[in-house]
């Protein structure tokens, strides 16, 4: 496919996305604006625009772009908001965070040596100023929180992890998919500065957290 190609299949993909979701323009914009078959494997560019998840190595998936969506316009981030990522995978949710707060706000770790050095050269090629680092998000950035908002692209076990959940500031948001009782919820925290607000955002799939 030509950069033409690309570019009209991403349209398209905003347009179908904008009837499916109530999303934002902010973050259908940001969709809009991320070449997503930049970030999965050259065997799998030809699906890069539909809406699934893709593997890109390592048991590991780029999630479907309504589930980045989705997650994005759960975050309520404007330009500016300092973003913690756990789970770079291929660097694809990341980009469209940084679409959304701005070059420099994004924070992402990622366990598996491998995938955060592709991650990270890759969006350096592409020109997303974004912070990746290969380390168990559980212990990664401490000296860079707080932060505004806070997301996982796996799924936690019972419940989000205090660590993460510590270095998001009073009023900001984490939005994580959680295993229950053998199920996993897309789930938000609002944090609060005596606890936190915890809303379901629907059941989901997702590679486990380890």
């Amino acid at each position: 496919m030509s950069d033409a190609d690309h570019a009209a299949a991403r349209r398209e993909l905003v347009s179908a996305l904008r009837r499916r979701l109530d999303a934002s323009e902010r973050t259908l914009s940001a969709i809009g604006a991320v070449p997503r078959h930049e970030f999965v494997p050259e065997s799998h560019r030809g699906s890069a625009y539909a809406d699934r998840p893709l593997p890109i190595g390592h048991d590991q998936t780029v999630s479907a772009p309504h589930m980045v969506a989705t997650m994005t316009d759960l975050l309520d981030v404007e330009c500016g908001d300092r973003v913690f990522e756990v789970g770079t995978g291929c660097g694809y949710h990341a980009a469209v965070a940084a679409e959304a707060v701005g070059p420099g706000n994004v924070f992402s770790a990622e366990r598996v040596p491998e995938l955060a050095a592709g991650a990270r050269e890759r969006l350096d090629r592409l020109g997303y100023d974004v912070t990746v680092v290969a380390r168990d998000g559980r212990e990664a950035f401490a000296d860079e929180a707080p932060f505004d908002a806070a997301y996982l692209t796996c799924a936690a076990p019972e419940s989000i992890p205090v660590a993460i959940v510590d270095r998001v500031l009073p009023g900001g948001r984490v939005v994580a998919p959680v295993r229950e009782d053998g199920r996993q919820r897309l789930v938000r925290l609002t944090v609060g500065e005596d606890g936190v607000d915890r809303e379901d955002h629907g059941g989901v799939r997702f590679v486990p957290m380890r």
